[in-house]
């Protein structure tokens, strides 16, 4: 009998995750994540307070499963608070999601989970794992298109991805609910959340105020001939392709360009948005094997982002040069570009 850790948030996903493992003949450890909160806002990490945590108790006790909470809130805000800081000081959009998958679901946990003889990790991500005859799994996209979180995922790596379990790759939204309904789970109506969990209520302008003041200071708002227009409130408060909060124009206005060495933003008209290429470092395959030739692939430059055609070049440094069929007007450094051939997901790196 397998032994396997399942992630419990005290949402509906990972709680019928359980679920079906326990039903499957595993053996079943439920375990959740203490994580960091701002002083004051414990109560508001969506993804770790005391009612969500109690939730994820009550649903171990009603399986019958051992549950334990793992205090990671030092490996969280060292790791992904940081680098979500970091990177908006550098001028990036960042995504914390990936790495918080990256190195505390598939670091801390799965690390607690082998010191305990575990033989894998569960989630209740919208992905499936395909293990193939000459030894490698394989990342593919959930069955639900409109939930399918394999853009979070693309950067764990072969050896990660073959002791993992997505009990939910083959279910719709609607058949993870009739489940948890149906079995009188304590999680069957929980809200979905959709924000960063850190935040809770707090608006990430505050937060970055906050704890990244020298990300937020006001300076000039330019066309891209230099002439300047107002002034704009932070470089952090503005993502590429933005037109809220630009000032009024014959033509509407869009963020083309953070240019932190000067303080600068620059904007431009819609029809001079956009670029056909892009570069990605940090690149994680996850084969195992970065390719020897360039390759035909859909890319998505954002996690809503609609997949667009394009050629992916590895380089000799470790990076990758995309071009793509269509110039894209939102592409964002500090995002992740996402590799996809049909169904299955390649790897990804970092837009710079």
């Amino acid at each position: 009998m397998k032994k396997v850790v399942v992630a419990l948030s005290g949402g509906v996903d990972s709680s019928v995750a359980a679920a079906l493992l326990v039903e499957q003949g595993y053996e079943v450890l439920g375990a959740t994540m203490r994580l960091w909160s701002a002083p004051g806002a414990e109560q508001e990490n969506r993804c770790c307070t005391p009612e969500t945590r109690s939730l994820a108790a009550r649903l171990a006790d009603k399986l019958s499963i051992p549950f334990t909470v793992l205090d990671e809130t030092k490996t969280f805000r060292k790791i992904v608070v940081q680098q979500f800081l970091e990177g908006y000081t550098r001028g990036e959009t960042p995504n914390p999601c990936v790495t918080c998958n990256r190195f505390l679901k598939w670091g801390a946990l799965w690390d607690y989970a082998r010191s305990i003889g575990a033989d894998y990790l569960a989630t209740g991500h919208y992905a499936r794992v395909l293990a193939r005859p000459e030894g490698l799994s394989e990342l593919w996209k959930g069955r639900d298109p409109g939930k399918d979180q394999t853009y979070f995922l693309s950067m764990l790596t072969q050896e990660q991805i073959a002791h993992t379990l997505f009990p939910l790759g083959e279910l719709l939204k609607s058949d993870v609910r009739r489940i948890a309904r149906e079995r009188g789970l304590p999680s069957a109506e929980q809200p979905e959340s959709q924000d960063l969990c850190f935040l809770g209520e707090r608006d990430y302008r505050d937060f970055l105020a906050e704890y990244a003041p020298e990300a937020v200071q006001p300076g000039p708002i330019t066309d891209r001939s230099g002439k300047v227009l107002g002034e704009h409130e932070g470089l952090a408060f503005y993502t590429i392709g933005q037109r809220k909060g630009l000032p009024a124009a014959a033509q509407a206005l869009y963020v083309w360009q953070k240019d932190i060495g000067n303080n600068r933003l620059v904007v431009c008209p819609a029809e001079e948005l956009g670029a056909s290429s892009l570069r990605v470092e940090g690149l994680n395959w996850i084969s195992g094997a970065a390719p020897k030739a360039e390759f035909q692939a859909e890319v998505k430059i954002r996690f809503r982002a609609l997949p667009a055609r394009g050629l992916v070049t590895p380089q000799p440094d470790g990076s990758a040069l995309v071009r793509f069929e269509k110039p894209l007007r939102d592409i964002t450094p500090g995002q992740l570009a996402v590799f996809y051939q049909g169904e299955q997901v390649l790897g990804g790196g970092w837009i710079v």
